[in-house]
Protein backbone atom coordinates (compact mmCIF):
# COMPACT_ATOMS: atom_id res chain seq x y z
CA UNK A 1 0.00 0.00 0.00
CA UNK A 2 1.86 3.28 -1.47
CA UNK A 3 1.83 5.56 1.70
CA UNK A 4 3.02 8.77 2.56
CA UNK A 5 4.90 10.58 5.54
CA UNK A 6 3.88 14.26 6.30
CA UNK A 7 6.30 15.99 9.21
CA UNK A 8 5.16 19.36 10.84
CA UNK A 9 8.16 20.99 12.73
CA UNK A 10 8.77 23.78 15.18
CA UNK A 11 11.44 24.78 17.26
CA UNK A 12 9.02 23.97 19.92
CA UNK A 13 7.97 20.29 19.11
CA UNK A 14 8.00 17.67 15.71
CA UNK A 15 4.71 15.66 14.68
CA UNK A 16 5.47 12.91 11.99
CA UNK A 17 2.31 11.52 10.30
CA UNK A 18 1.94 8.01 8.49
CA UNK A 19 -0.80 7.96 5.91
CA UNK A 20 -2.46 5.26 3.76
CA UNK A 21 -4.87 6.58 1.21
CA UNK A 22 -5.18 9.57 3.02
CA UNK A 23 -6.01 8.07 6.25
CA UNK A 24 -3.78 8.77 9.24
CA UNK A 25 -2.64 5.47 10.64
CA UNK A 26 0.41 6.67 12.86
CA UNK A 27 1.16 9.42 14.65
CA UNK A 28 4.38 10.63 16.40
CA UNK A 29 4.56 13.65 18.49
CA UNK A 30 8.39 14.41 20.15
CA UNK A 31 8.74 17.99 21.78
CA UNK A 32 11.76 19.15 22.57
CA UNK A 33 11.06 19.56 26.50
CA UNK A 34 10.62 15.89 26.96
CA UNK A 35 12.35 14.14 23.82
CA UNK A 36 12.02 10.62 23.63
CA UNK A 37 14.75 8.74 25.29
CA UNK A 38 14.11 4.81 24.15
CA UNK A 39 17.11 3.00 22.50
CA UNK A 40 19.19 5.70 24.94
CA UNK A 41 22.46 4.11 26.65
CA UNK A 42 23.68 4.48 29.68
CA UNK A 43 26.37 4.51 32.46
CA UNK A 44 24.35 3.41 35.26
CA UNK A 45 24.65 2.61 38.96
CA UNK A 46 22.52 0.04 41.01
CA UNK A 47 21.34 1.62 43.71
CA UNK A 48 19.42 -1.35 45.33
CA UNK A 49 18.77 -5.31 44.35
CA UNK A 50 15.35 -6.51 44.92
CA UNK A 51 15.63 -10.82 45.42
CA UNK A 52 11.73 -10.87 46.46
CA UNK A 53 11.10 -9.00 42.68
CA UNK A 54 14.60 -10.58 40.78
CA UNK A 55 15.01 -6.68 39.65
CA UNK A 56 17.30 -3.96 40.85
CA UNK A 57 17.04 -0.26 40.34
CA UNK A 58 19.39 1.66 38.24
CA UNK A 59 20.89 5.60 38.78
CA UNK A 60 21.28 6.71 35.23
CA UNK A 61 20.86 10.12 36.11
CA UNK A 62 17.05 10.81 35.20
CA UNK A 63 14.55 12.08 38.04
CA UNK A 64 13.28 7.89 38.82
CA UNK A 65 15.44 5.16 39.14
CA UNK A 66 15.03 3.12 36.26
CA UNK A 67 13.89 -0.48 36.28
CA UNK A 68 16.09 -3.56 35.41
CA UNK A 69 14.26 -6.81 35.27
CA UNK A 70 16.37 -10.34 35.56
CA UNK A 71 15.20 -11.02 32.08
CA UNK A 72 16.59 -7.88 30.99
CA UNK A 73 20.65 -8.81 32.10
CA UNK A 74 22.34 -10.30 29.74
CA UNK A 75 23.30 -13.75 30.16
CA UNK A 76 25.46 -15.39 27.44
CA UNK A 77 24.00 -19.04 26.30
CA UNK A 78 26.26 -21.84 27.12
CA UNK A 79 26.90 -22.61 23.53
CA UNK A 80 28.46 -18.72 23.25
CA UNK A 81 32.35 -19.17 23.98
CA UNK A 82 35.22 -17.97 22.46
CA UNK A 83 34.86 -20.37 19.84
CA UNK A 84 31.48 -19.57 18.94
CA UNK A 85 31.89 -16.40 18.51
CA UNK A 86 32.83 -17.32 14.46
CA UNK A 87 29.47 -19.31 14.47
CA UNK A 88 26.68 -17.42 13.63
CA UNK A 89 23.41 -19.63 14.08
CA UNK A 90 20.49 -18.25 11.39
CA UNK A 91 17.09 -17.79 12.97
CA UNK A 92 14.18 -16.07 11.82
CA UNK A 93 12.90 -13.11 14.05
CA UNK A 94 9.58 -10.53 13.86
CA UNK A 95 11.44 -7.45 13.09
CA UNK A 96 10.30 -4.95 15.85
CA UNK A 97 10.73 -1.58 14.65
CA UNK A 98 9.36 0.74 17.45
CA UNK A 99 8.76 3.26 14.82
CA UNK A 100 9.81 5.94 14.99
CA UNK A 101 9.89 7.58 18.56
CA UNK A 102 11.39 4.44 20.11
CA UNK A 103 13.45 2.71 17.27
CA UNK A 104 14.90 -1.02 17.24
CA UNK A 105 15.81 -0.37 21.05
CA UNK A 106 15.39 -4.32 22.01
CA UNK A 107 16.27 -7.34 19.96
CA UNK A 108 13.08 -8.93 18.96
CA UNK A 109 12.36 -12.43 20.73
CA UNK A 110 12.95 -15.76 18.47
CA UNK A 111 10.49 -16.64 15.97
CA UNK A 112 11.51 -19.95 15.52
CA UNK A 113 13.40 -22.90 17.61
CA UNK A 114 16.21 -21.53 19.88
CA UNK A 115 18.50 -23.50 21.93
CA UNK A 116 17.24 -23.68 25.12
CA UNK A 117 19.21 -22.50 28.12
CA UNK A 118 19.47 -23.66 31.27
CA UNK A 119 17.81 -21.65 34.35
CA UNK A 120 20.05 -18.44 34.92
CA UNK A 121 21.04 -17.61 38.50
CA UNK A 122 19.34 -15.13 40.89
CA UNK A 123 19.62 -11.76 40.23
CA UNK A 124 21.23 -11.12 43.50
CA UNK A 125 23.93 -13.21 42.82
CA UNK A 126 24.74 -11.30 39.73
CA UNK A 127 24.36 -7.96 40.26
CA UNK A 128 25.60 -6.16 43.65
CA UNK A 129 24.43 -2.78 44.59
CA UNK A 130 26.96 -0.05 43.38
CA UNK A 131 28.43 -2.37 40.90
CA UNK A 132 28.28 0.14 37.43
CA UNK A 133 26.54 -1.35 34.47
CA UNK A 134 26.00 -0.29 30.71
CA UNK A 135 21.91 -0.48 30.05
CA UNK A 136 19.66 0.75 27.20
CA UNK A 137 16.37 2.62 27.80
CA UNK A 138 13.64 -0.11 26.48
CA UNK A 139 10.51 1.61 27.71
CA UNK A 140 9.93 5.26 28.67
CA UNK A 141 9.07 6.79 31.99
CA UNK A 142 4.98 6.50 32.29
CA UNK A 143 3.02 7.99 34.80
CA UNK A 144 4.76 7.57 38.05
CA UNK A 145 7.02 4.96 36.80
CA UNK A 146 10.59 4.84 35.88
CA UNK A 147 12.38 4.21 32.80
CA UNK A 148 12.38 0.60 32.31
CA UNK A 149 16.16 -0.50 31.27
CA UNK A 150 17.92 -3.89 29.52
CA UNK A 151 21.58 -4.71 29.47
CA UNK A 152 20.47 -6.75 26.34
CA UNK A 153 21.94 -3.48 24.35
CA UNK A 154 20.83 -2.93 20.61
CA UNK A 155 22.25 -0.62 18.43
CA UNK A 156 19.56 0.09 15.36
CA UNK A 157 21.14 1.14 11.46
CA UNK A 158 19.23 1.52 8.45
CA UNK A 159 19.63 -2.73 7.41
CA UNK A 160 20.18 -4.11 10.95
CA UNK A 161 20.44 -3.81 14.22
CA UNK A 162 23.70 -4.85 16.12
CA UNK A 163 23.80 -7.13 19.35
CA UNK A 164 27.02 -6.19 20.46
CA UNK A 165 26.84 -8.79 23.67
CA UNK A 166 25.42 -11.49 21.61
CA UNK A 167 26.63 -13.99 18.70
CA UNK A 168 23.44 -15.32 16.93
CA UNK A 169 22.59 -13.81 13.26
CA UNK A 170 19.01 -13.19 12.87
CA UNK A 171 16.89 -12.28 9.58
CA UNK A 172 13.58 -10.55 9.66
CA UNK A 173 10.50 -13.27 8.35
CA UNK A 174 9.04 -10.77 6.44
CA UNK A 175 11.90 -11.62 3.77
CA UNK A 176 10.09 -14.10 2.44
CA UNK A 177 12.18 -14.65 -1.27
CA UNK A 178 14.36 -17.78 -0.01
CA UNK A 179 17.42 -16.56 -2.25
CA UNK A 180 17.14 -13.11 -1.27
CA UNK A 181 17.33 -14.29 2.90
CA UNK A 182 20.35 -16.42 1.49
CA UNK A 183 22.30 -13.67 0.03
CA UNK A 184 21.53 -11.58 2.96
CA UNK A 185 23.19 -14.21 4.99
CA UNK A 186 26.10 -14.65 3.15
CA UNK A 187 26.84 -10.91 2.90
CA UNK A 188 26.68 -10.50 6.68
CA UNK A 189 28.54 -13.84 7.69
CA UNK A 190 31.04 -13.09 5.54
CA UNK A 191 32.34 -10.17 7.42
CA UNK A 192 32.48 -12.56 10.66
CA UNK A 193 31.50 -9.80 13.56
CA UNK A 194 32.11 -10.84 16.76
CA UNK A 195 28.65 -9.43 17.66
CA UNK A 196 25.11 -10.64 16.91
CA UNK A 197 23.41 -9.18 14.15
CA UNK A 198 19.36 -8.69 12.91
CA UNK A 199 18.91 -8.35 9.46
CA UNK A 200 16.27 -5.46 8.98
CA UNK A 201 13.13 -5.47 6.31
CA UNK A 202 14.82 -2.56 4.85
CA UNK A 203 18.06 -4.59 3.64
CA UNK A 204 16.10 -6.41 0.93
CA UNK A 205 17.44 -5.94 -2.10
CA UNK A 206 20.80 -3.52 -1.19
CA UNK A 207 24.01 -4.15 -2.05
CA UNK A 208 26.37 -6.38 -0.52
CA UNK A 209 28.75 -3.17 -0.24
CA UNK A 210 26.06 -0.92 1.72
CA UNK A 211 25.09 -3.77 3.76
CA UNK A 212 28.51 -4.70 5.12
CA UNK A 213 29.31 -0.38 5.23
CA UNK A 214 26.40 -0.07 7.39
CA UNK A 215 27.44 -3.05 9.66
CA UNK A 216 30.90 -1.75 10.09
CA UNK A 217 29.13 1.98 11.00
CA UNK A 218 27.76 -0.25 14.32
CA UNK A 219 29.93 -1.89 15.05
CA UNK A 220 32.70 1.57 15.24
CA UNK A 221 29.26 3.36 17.13
CA UNK A 222 29.87 0.33 20.02
CA UNK A 223 33.61 0.83 19.99
CA UNK A 224 33.19 4.54 21.10
CA UNK A 225 30.34 4.07 23.15
CA UNK A 226 32.03 1.12 25.61
CA UNK A 227 35.63 3.47 25.21
CA UNK A 228 33.79 6.20 26.75
CA UNK A 229 31.85 4.44 29.10
CA UNK A 230 35.51 3.24 30.21
CA UNK A 231 36.49 6.83 30.84
CA UNK A 232 33.59 8.73 32.51
CA UNK A 233 31.69 8.10 36.11
CA UNK A 234 28.16 6.60 36.38
CA UNK A 235 25.36 7.25 35.52
CA UNK A 236 26.25 9.32 32.59
CA UNK A 237 24.54 9.13 28.92
CA UNK A 238 26.76 7.36 26.50
CA UNK A 239 24.63 7.51 23.24
CA UNK A 240 21.29 9.32 22.06
CA UNK A 241 19.28 7.79 19.26
CA UNK A 242 18.40 10.02 16.73
CA UNK A 243 15.40 12.37 17.31
CA UNK A 244 12.51 11.53 16.00
CA UNK A 245 12.75 13.41 11.81
CA UNK A 246 15.69 11.43 11.14
CA UNK A 247 14.43 8.13 13.26
CA UNK A 248 11.57 8.47 10.84
CA UNK A 249 14.04 8.40 7.57
CA UNK A 250 16.36 5.51 9.34
CA UNK A 251 13.09 3.45 9.79
CA UNK A 252 9.82 3.75 7.82
CA UNK A 253 11.77 5.02 4.27
CA UNK A 254 10.60 1.84 2.64
CA UNK A 255 9.82 1.15 -1.28
CA UNK A 256 6.04 1.72 -0.38
CA UNK A 257 6.68 5.36 0.69
CA UNK A 258 5.91 7.20 -2.01
CA UNK A 259 7.11 10.41 -0.88
CA UNK A 260 8.00 12.62 2.14
CA UNK A 261 6.04 15.99 3.07
CA UNK A 262 8.23 18.07 5.23
CA UNK A 263 6.85 21.87 6.37
CA UNK A 264 10.65 23.08 7.56
CA UNK A 265 13.18 24.65 5.34
CA UNK A 266 16.37 23.29 8.10
CA UNK A 267 14.54 20.37 8.98
CA UNK A 268 14.21 19.03 5.65
CA UNK A 269 17.91 19.90 4.66
CA UNK A 270 18.76 18.12 7.58
CA UNK A 271 17.12 15.14 6.23
CA UNK A 272 18.44 15.77 2.47
CA UNK A 273 22.22 15.41 4.29
CA UNK A 274 21.20 12.41 6.36
CA UNK A 275 19.78 10.58 2.84
CA UNK A 276 22.60 11.27 1.04
CA UNK A 277 24.10 9.01 3.63
CA UNK A 278 21.88 6.18 3.57
CA UNK A 279 19.38 6.78 0.77
CA UNK A 280 20.83 8.89 -1.94
CA UNK A 281 18.97 7.84 -4.86
CA UNK A 282 15.44 8.66 -3.20
CA UNK A 283 16.22 12.24 -2.00
CA UNK A 284 13.84 13.14 -4.97
CA UNK A 285 11.16 11.70 -2.48
CA UNK A 286 11.62 14.17 0.02
CA UNK A 287 9.47 17.72 -1.08
CA UNK A 288 9.54 21.26 0.94
CA UNK A 289 5.70 22.42 1.45
CA UNK A 290 5.46 26.46 1.13
CA UNK A 291 1.76 26.93 1.36
CA UNK A 292 0.54 29.38 3.49
CA UNK A 293 -2.31 26.48 5.17
CA UNK A 294 -0.55 24.45 7.59
CA UNK A 295 0.27 21.05 6.60
CA UNK A 296 -1.70 19.24 9.29
CA UNK A 297 -4.57 21.10 8.03
CA UNK A 298 -4.44 20.60 4.28
CA UNK A 299 -4.03 16.59 4.54
CA UNK A 300 -6.80 16.68 7.05
CA UNK A 301 -4.46 15.22 9.59
CA UNK A 302 -5.61 17.72 12.73
CA UNK A 303 -9.34 16.41 12.80
CA UNK A 304 -8.41 12.86 12.63
CA UNK A 305 -5.87 13.38 15.22
CA UNK A 306 -8.30 15.07 17.36
CA UNK A 307 -10.78 12.32 16.90
CA UNK A 308 -8.19 9.55 18.36
CA UNK A 309 -8.61 10.97 21.60
CA UNK A 310 -12.19 10.51 21.71
CA UNK A 311 -14.13 7.65 23.22
CA UNK A 312 -16.15 6.84 20.55
CA UNK A 313 -15.29 5.07 17.23
CA UNK A 314 -17.72 4.66 14.35
CA UNK A 315 -17.82 1.73 12.22
CA UNK A 316 -18.71 2.69 8.36
CA UNK A 317 -21.83 0.08 8.86
CA UNK A 318 -23.57 2.36 11.83
CA UNK A 319 -21.76 0.42 14.33
CA UNK A 320 -19.36 1.63 16.34
CA UNK A 321 -16.03 1.23 19.43
CA UNK A 322 -16.05 2.66 22.81
CA UNK A 323 -12.97 2.74 24.08
CA UNK A 324 -11.48 3.26 27.83
CA UNK A 325 -8.56 3.42 29.87
CA UNK A 326 -7.76 2.10 33.03
CA UNK A 327 -5.47 1.64 35.39
CA UNK A 328 -5.17 -1.67 34.66
CA UNK A 329 -5.97 -2.30 31.04
CA UNK A 330 -7.89 -0.99 27.86
CA UNK A 331 -11.51 -1.93 27.27
CA UNK A 332 -12.90 -1.87 23.82
CA UNK A 333 -16.46 -2.77 23.64
CA UNK A 334 -18.09 -3.33 19.99
CA UNK A 335 -21.61 -2.27 19.69
CA UNK A 336 -24.52 -2.50 16.38
CA UNK A 337 -25.21 1.16 16.31
CA UNK A 338 -27.02 2.21 13.73
CA UNK A 339 -26.22 -1.07 11.77
CA UNK A 340 -29.56 -3.30 11.89
CA UNK A 341 -28.34 -5.91 9.23
CA UNK A 342 -30.79 -7.95 6.70
CA UNK A 343 -31.18 -11.23 8.08
CA UNK A 344 -31.35 -11.48 11.88
CA UNK A 345 -29.40 -11.11 15.31
CA UNK A 346 -26.53 -13.57 14.73
CA UNK A 347 -25.88 -12.03 10.80
CA UNK A 348 -25.80 -8.67 11.99
CA UNK A 349 -23.22 -9.36 15.33
CA UNK A 350 -20.84 -11.55 12.85
CA UNK A 351 -20.83 -8.57 10.38
CA UNK A 352 -19.82 -5.93 12.84
CA UNK A 353 -17.50 -8.02 14.92
CA UNK A 354 -15.80 -8.54 11.71
CA UNK A 355 -15.84 -5.00 10.55
CA UNK A 356 -14.79 -4.03 13.80
CA UNK A 357 -11.46 -5.99 14.28
CA UNK A 358 -9.19 -4.02 11.61
CA UNK A 359 -10.43 -0.82 13.06
CA UNK A 360 -9.65 -2.22 16.56
CA UNK A 361 -5.93 -2.95 15.50
CA UNK A 362 -6.02 0.57 13.33
CA UNK A 363 -6.91 2.25 16.46
CA UNK A 364 -4.39 0.08 19.15
CA UNK A 365 -1.88 1.65 16.63
CA UNK A 366 -2.59 4.95 16.18
CA UNK A 367 -3.17 5.26 19.94
CA UNK A 368 -0.35 3.68 20.98
CA UNK A 369 -1.76 1.58 23.23
CA UNK A 370 -0.13 -0.98 24.58
CA UNK A 371 -0.39 -3.68 27.78
CA UNK A 372 -3.61 -5.57 28.51
CA UNK A 373 -6.60 -4.97 26.33
CA UNK A 374 -9.95 -6.48 26.61
CA UNK A 375 -11.92 -6.44 23.86
CA UNK A 376 -15.72 -6.93 24.42
CA UNK A 377 -17.33 -8.42 20.89
CA UNK A 378 -20.78 -8.68 20.59
CA UNK A 379 -22.24 -12.18 21.67
CA UNK A 380 -22.32 -15.02 18.71
CA UNK A 381 -24.12 -18.33 19.14
CA UNK A 382 -22.23 -20.36 16.20
CA UNK A 383 -18.53 -21.63 17.30
CA UNK A 384 -17.57 -21.41 13.44
CA UNK A 385 -18.58 -17.73 13.96
CA UNK A 386 -16.34 -16.47 16.34
CA UNK A 387 -13.59 -19.03 14.84
CA UNK A 388 -13.97 -16.23 11.66
CA UNK A 389 -13.68 -13.03 13.97
CA UNK A 390 -10.74 -14.23 15.84
CA UNK A 391 -9.12 -15.46 12.29
CA UNK A 392 -9.93 -11.89 11.06
CA UNK A 393 -8.10 -10.51 14.30
CA UNK A 394 -5.30 -12.30 13.89
CA UNK A 395 -4.89 -11.64 10.12
CA UNK A 396 -5.39 -7.77 10.94
CA UNK A 397 -2.44 -8.01 13.75
CA UNK A 398 0.12 -9.21 10.92
CA UNK A 399 0.22 -5.10 9.96
CA UNK A 400 1.24 -4.33 13.86
CA UNK A 401 4.90 -4.37 14.32
CA UNK A 402 4.55 -4.20 17.77
CA UNK A 403 4.00 -7.40 19.26
CA UNK A 404 1.01 -8.50 20.23
CA UNK A 405 -0.53 -12.13 21.97
CA UNK A 406 -4.05 -13.00 21.30
CA UNK A 407 -5.99 -15.75 23.48
CA UNK A 408 -9.11 -17.44 22.40
CA UNK A 409 -12.42 -15.61 22.22
CA UNK A 410 -14.61 -16.20 25.53
CA UNK A 411 -18.14 -17.15 25.93
CA UNK A 412 -19.30 -14.27 26.65
CA UNK A 413 -17.46 -12.73 23.54
CA UNK A 414 -14.21 -11.41 24.89
CA UNK A 415 -11.14 -11.25 23.95
CA UNK A 416 -7.89 -11.05 25.75
CA UNK A 417 -5.16 -9.60 24.44
CA UNK A 418 -1.58 -7.83 25.12
CA UNK A 419 0.46 -5.69 22.95
CA UNK A 420 4.01 -4.23 23.57
CA UNK A 421 4.38 -0.77 25.28
CA UNK A 422 7.29 1.02 25.20
CA UNK A 423 5.86 4.64 25.75
CA UNK A 424 2.61 6.78 26.79
CA UNK A 425 -0.13 6.49 24.45
CA UNK A 426 -1.73 9.62 22.70
CA UNK A 427 -4.03 10.36 25.18
CA UNK A 428 -1.47 10.20 27.54
CA UNK A 429 1.23 12.20 25.68
CA UNK A 430 -1.87 14.94 24.46
CA UNK A 431 -3.78 15.06 27.29
CA UNK A 432 -3.98 16.04 31.27
CA UNK A 433 -6.13 14.62 34.03
CA UNK A 434 -9.34 16.89 34.57
CA UNK A 435 -9.02 19.68 36.47
CA UNK A 436 -12.81 19.22 37.67
CA UNK A 437 -13.14 15.55 37.97
CA UNK A 438 -9.51 14.63 38.48
CA UNK A 439 -9.44 12.36 36.08
CA UNK A 440 -12.37 10.20 36.90
CA UNK A 441 -14.35 10.97 33.90
CA UNK A 442 -17.02 12.16 36.26
CA UNK A 443 -18.43 15.24 37.83
CA UNK A 444 -21.23 15.52 40.01
CA UNK A 445 -24.84 16.26 38.72
CA UNK A 446 -26.05 19.93 39.35
CA UNK A 447 -28.51 18.26 41.92
CA UNK A 448 -26.06 16.81 43.86
CA UNK A 449 -24.40 20.11 43.92
CA UNK A 450 -27.49 22.09 44.87
CA UNK A 451 -28.86 19.56 47.40
CA UNK A 452 -24.99 19.59 49.08
CA UNK A 453 -25.16 23.50 49.34
CA UNK A 454 -28.71 23.29 51.33
CA UNK A 455 -27.14 20.83 53.68
CA UNK A 456 -24.00 23.13 53.76
CA UNK A 457 -26.06 26.11 54.60
CA UNK A 458 -27.96 24.03 57.24
CA UNK A 459 -24.58 22.97 59.08
CA UNK A 460 -23.39 26.83 59.04
CA UNK A 461 -27.09 27.76 60.52
CA UNK A 462 -26.76 25.46 63.31
CA UNK A 463 -23.22 25.18 64.16
CA UNK A 464 -22.96 29.38 64.28
CA UNK A 465 -26.41 30.44 65.67
CA UNK A 466 -27.71 33.16 65.76
CA UNK A 467 -27.40 34.15 62.20
CA UNK A 468 -28.82 37.17 60.30
CA UNK A 469 -27.84 35.33 56.49
CA UNK A 470 -26.10 33.22 55.16
CA UNK A 471 -24.40 34.26 51.76
CA UNK A 472 -23.54 31.64 49.10
CA UNK A 473 -20.90 32.50 46.15
CA UNK A 474 -21.51 29.76 43.35
CA UNK A 475 -21.61 29.04 39.90
CA UNK A 476 -24.24 30.38 37.90
CA UNK A 477 -25.37 26.97 36.48
CA UNK A 478 -26.11 25.89 40.30
CA UNK A 479 -27.80 29.13 41.19
CA UNK A 480 -30.05 28.39 38.25
CA UNK A 481 -30.88 25.12 39.35
CA UNK A 482 -31.63 26.01 43.11
CA UNK A 483 -34.30 29.29 41.42
CA UNK A 484 -35.64 26.62 38.88
CA UNK A 485 -35.80 23.29 40.50
CA UNK A 486 -36.35 24.27 43.94
CA UNK A 487 -37.42 27.96 44.92
CA UNK A 488 -39.69 26.07 47.94
CA UNK A 489 -37.27 24.22 49.17
CA UNK A 490 -34.98 27.45 50.11
CA UNK A 491 -37.50 29.55 51.33
CA UNK A 492 -38.61 26.45 53.20
CA UNK A 493 -35.18 26.46 54.85
CA UNK A 494 -34.88 30.11 55.42
CA UNK A 495 -37.65 29.87 57.92
CA UNK A 496 -36.66 26.93 59.52
CA UNK A 497 -33.65 28.48 60.18
CA UNK A 498 -34.43 31.88 60.44
CA UNK A 499 -32.09 33.64 58.27
CA UNK A 500 -31.74 35.11 55.23
CA UNK A 501 -30.04 32.89 52.27
CA UNK A 502 -28.20 35.06 49.42
CA UNK A 503 -27.02 33.62 46.56
CA UNK A 504 -24.15 35.22 44.68
CA UNK A 505 -23.36 34.18 41.01
CA UNK A 506 -19.12 33.33 39.86
CA UNK A 507 -18.63 32.33 36.81
CA UNK A 508 -14.79 31.94 37.52
CA UNK A 509 -15.93 29.45 39.72
CA UNK A 510 -16.27 25.33 38.68
CA UNK A 511 -20.04 23.89 39.02
CA UNK A 512 -18.75 21.98 41.53
CA UNK A 513 -17.22 24.64 43.67
CA UNK A 514 -19.29 26.75 46.23
CA UNK A 515 -18.21 29.18 49.49
CA UNK A 516 -20.54 29.74 52.06
CA UNK A 517 -20.35 32.65 54.55
CA UNK A 518 -22.25 32.98 57.61
CA UNK A 519 -22.99 36.28 58.68
CA UNK A 520 -24.01 36.91 62.49
CA UNK A 521 -26.91 38.70 63.71
CA UNK A 522 -26.22 42.11 65.06
CA UNK A 523 -25.96 42.09 69.16
CA UNK A 524 -29.09 43.49 70.70
CA UNK A 525 -28.59 47.15 71.83
CA UNK A 526 -27.55 47.90 75.02
CA UNK A 527 -29.69 49.35 78.23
Amino acid sequence: MARQIIINSTPQEARVAVMENARLTEIFIERKRGQGIVGSIYKGRITRVLPGMQAAFVDIGLPKAAYLHASDVFAPSDEEDDAGHEDFRSRDVDEVTHPPAESDSQAPPDAAESTPRLPLPAIEERLQKGQDLIVQIAKEPIGTKGARVTSNVAIPGRYMVLLPLDHHLGISRRIADAAERDRLLQAVASVRPNSGVIIRTASEGVSKRDIQADLRFLRKLWRRITKNAATVPAPALLHSDLDVILRTIRDLFTTEVTRVVMDNRRDHQRVLEFMEMVLPNWRRRVELYEHPEPVFERYGIEAQIAKALERKVWLKSGGYLVIDHTEALTSIDVNTGRYVGKTGQEETALHTNLEATRVVIDQLRLRHIGGLIVIDFIDMEKPEHRRQVMSALAEAVKSDKAHTNILGISELGLVEMTRQRTRESLVQRLCEPCAVCAGKGWVKSTATIAHEILRRIRREAVMNAPLQRVVVTLHPTVAAFLRREDPVGVRELEEELRVEIVFHQASHLAADQYEVTAVASAPPPSA
